[in-house]
């Protein structure tokens, strides 16, 4: 089996386990046997385990395979590109861990937001979003067969696992949650409040996103190449 193959493999490993143990018909009887924090114990190991195999594979065969497509920038004005949309992921993969939504596990129910705001206005799934553009941004610079089974992984797991998870949540909360969810955009950019988010998102999480795509940045040369 090739390289890109294997990659492919581990990735839909990645996404049934992850969407098929959190399914309405299987967690149930998962908490119910082991307990909500057996459950979130269990399904967090068997995902990082299933993820760190696809990340050391990935890795140890960089660039192999085919050449699938060159390059589709390489000029310096390209790559800057490329560094202002790592910035926008990396903001909404940090809004999105910074700002609870109706559904967030831990969070007292008096810090549940009851409408969308903040980054929540731009997509009701920052995080995944934002993980998503990341790996796609790779596709623009990299077009060997490993490379492209990698990288595009990333955004269509995030678009499977959005979809997956708003059907879940909308069959199994309530009413405030599809009030808030009915107020919320998924695809990013697209709600008619993308502005008003924008400017609701703390400065702090804008530096952390920036503060990241240095440190990436600085971590191509000596880490990645």
């Amino acid at each position: 089996m090739s390289i890109a193959l294997g990659i492919a493999a581990l990735w839909l490993l990645f996404a049934a386990t992850h969407m098929g143990l959190s399914s309405r018909s299987l967690r149930p009887r998962l908490v119910a046997a082991l307990g909500e924090r057996g459950f979130l114990g269990a399904y967090s190991l068997v995902a990082l385990a299933i993820f760190v195999g696809l990340c050391w594979l990935y890795f140890s065969h960089r660039h192999a395979g085919a050449l699938l497509w060159a390059p589709l920038v390489a000029s310096r004005t390209g790559l800057w590109a490329v560094y202002a949309g790592q910035l926008v992921a990396w903001t909404l993969i940090v809004a999105g861990n910074a700002s609870p939504t109706p559904a967030a596990l831990g969070v007292p129910a008096a810090r549940k937001p009851k409408e969308a705001r903040g980054v929540h206005r731009i997509t009701r799934h920052p995080t995944f979003m934002g993980v998503g553009l990341f790996g796609a941004l790779h596709l623009l610079v990299m077009g060997s067969a490993s490379d492209v089974a990698f990288w595009a992984g990333f955004p269509l797991f995030a678009l499977v696992g959005c979809a997956h998870q708003d059907a879940r949540k909308l069959a199994t909360l309530g009413p405030d949650y599809r009030s808030w969810h009915g107020g919320t955009a998924f695809v990013p950019f697209t709600g008619r409040d993308t502005l008003r988010g924008l400017r609701e998102i703390p400065a702090f999480v804008y530096a952390i996103g920036l503060g990241t795509v240095v440190v990436l940045r600085w971590l191509h040369g000596p880490v990645f190449h």
